[in-house]
């Protein structure tokens, strides 16, 4: 059985202009955010001076930026481009079983507070990662950081949103189309690992 929305076929000529324009975008949007460049690499350096104190990151977003969230510190707890210790880094977007629990019991808005709550410490780095800013899990989270003393990072898009206020280093994506934002998220992500990474 044909999934429903594969009805119609797509002619050649019209994907591959899906592809320019797709590639075209990125590349705009990529030119965009070189002049925020100071940001990220502020964020970077937190990251760093907080590892090399012996504290830990904590990386968090919902759907895509989920996922950017768990890569970023699957490169920190792995390595990224060169070998050497691993650093301690958690996504707390990972463990179901708990997301669905805290979400269960407290509501899906607290499901990043309160493993923040309960894991964070003064000095560690906290990452948020939203394309909106707007999302309340996110803001709940950053501000159950603050409150604790973590050293507060967001990554967002449109306007940078409530998230984008509260976080002490900003790293703004200003574009309203989500994929975009995020296609530039995981190059800046990258470009702070290896920040991170360097001369360690």
């Amino acid at each position: 059985m044909r999934p429903r929305g594969l009805n119609h076929a797509i002619a050649a000529d019209a994907a591959a202009a899906i592809v320019r324009r797709t590639i075209d975008a990125n590349v705009a949007l990529h030119e965009r955010v070189k002049a925020g460049a100071d940001a990220v690499v502020r964020a970077a350096e937190v990251i760093r001076a907080a590892l090399a104190a012996g504290r830990k990151v904590l990386a968090f977003g919902n759907g895509g930026s989920a996922a950017d969230a768990q890569h970023l510190t699957t490169e920190l707890v792995g390595r990224f481009q060169k070998e050497r210790a691993g650093f301690p880094a958690i996504a707390l977007t990972a463990d179901t079983s708990l997301l669905t629990s805290l979400a269960n019991d407290y509501g899906f808005e607290q499901v990043f507070a309160r493993q923040v709550e309960a894991l964070g410490e003064a000095g560690d780095v906290a990452v948020a990662i939203s394309t909106s800013g707007l999302s309340p899990n996110i803001v709940a989270a950053l501000a159950a950081a603050r409150k604790l003393g973590l050293q507060t990072i967001a990554m967002t898009g449109r306007d940078g949103g409530e998230a984008g206020r509260l976080a002490e280093v900003h790293i703004n994506v200003p574009d309203d189309c989500t994929a975009r934002v995020q296609e530039v998220h995981i190059t800046l992500i990258h470009a702070i690992c290896e920040i991170v990474e360097w001369g360690d």
